[in-house]
C-alpha cells in the first residue's frame, strides 16, 4: 500500500474537493398588485410568514383595498382568510368586485383580548393563508405573539393601526402607511432592506 496521506496535504494537492457554501434565494412573497411596491420589498411582495402592520391616519382611506389584489389570488387559489373583529361588517360586494372569492372569507366577530386571541389562533393554526386584524390597543408583547403565529402558520398577518403608533417599537417585518394628500404608501420599516426614501403613489393600484 502506498503512504498515507493527511487531510492537510490532500487538500493542499487539490486532491479534494471543498464545495462552497451557497445561500437560498429569499422565499418569493404574495404580489402587491402595485409593481413599483413589489419592487423595493425584498420578498417582490408582502413578506411571507410575517405580520405586516398596515397603519392609517383614519378608517376608510382604502386600507382594504390595498389588500385586495393578494387576497383575490389567495382565495382563487383556494386559500382561506379570516377577518377578526372587523371595525365594520364587510361589504360583500364590494369584495365580490375586487375579484375575491366569498367562499374562502371568514368573519370572526369578536372583541377586545379574545379579538387578539382569535387573530393569534388563526395565524398559528395553519389553516388560514392570511389573517386580517385590528390590535388598536396591542402592545409589543401582543404584536410579537402574533409575529411568531404568523411564522409558525405560515401565514400573512395583517394588522391595521392608527398612524399614530408610528413612533412605537414593532415587531412586524414589514410596516406601510396610508397617506392620502396626496394618496400613497410609504414604506417605513422593512425587514431584510432599507426602506424607501420616496413614497408611492396609489393612482395606479389595480382595484
Amino acid at each position: 500500500m502506498g503512504a498515507a496521506l493527511s487531510l492537510d496535504q490532500m487538500l493542499a494537492e487539490r486532491r479534494v474537493w471543498r464545495g462552497q457554501p451557497t445561500h437560498a434565494p429569499a422565499p418569493r412573497g404574495q404580489p402587491t398588485g402595485l409593481a413599483a411596491l413589489d419592487a423595493v420589498l425584498p420578498h417582490n411582495g408582502w413578506p411571507p410568514a410575517a405580520l405586516t402592520e398596515v397603519l392609517i391616519p383614519a378608517d376608510g382611506v382604502g386600507e382594504l383595498g390595498i389588500l385586495w389584489p393578494s387576497l383575490a389570488q389567495i382565495t382563487r387559489d383556494g386559500g382561506r382568510v379570516a377577518i377578526v373583529a372587523p371595525p365594520y361588517i364587510p361589504y360583500a360586494p364590494a369584495w365580490h368586485l375586487a375579484g375575491i372569492a366569498l367562499p374562502g372569507l371568514e368573519v370572526i366577530r369578536t372583541q377586545g383580548r379574545d379579538a387578539l386571541w382569535a387573530a393569534e389562533q388563526c395565524l398559528r393554526s395553519g389553516a388560514c393563508a392570511a389573517v386580517l386584524c385590528w390590535p388598536a390597543h396591542a402592545d409589543d408583547r401582543a404584536l410579537r405573539r402574533l409575529q411568531v403565529a404568523a411564522e409558525t402558520g405560515q401565514a400573512l398577518g395583517f394588522a391595521f393601526r392608527s398612524i399614530k403608533t408610528l413612533s412605537n417599537p414593532s415587531p412586524a417585518a414589514l410596516r406601510i402607511a396610508i397617506e392620502t394628500r396626496p394618496r400613497q404608501v410609504r414604506v417605513v420599516k422593512c425587514r431584510g432592506a432599507m426602506p424607501p426614501s420616496q413614497a408611492i403613489a396609489l393612482s395606479s393600484f389595480s382595484y
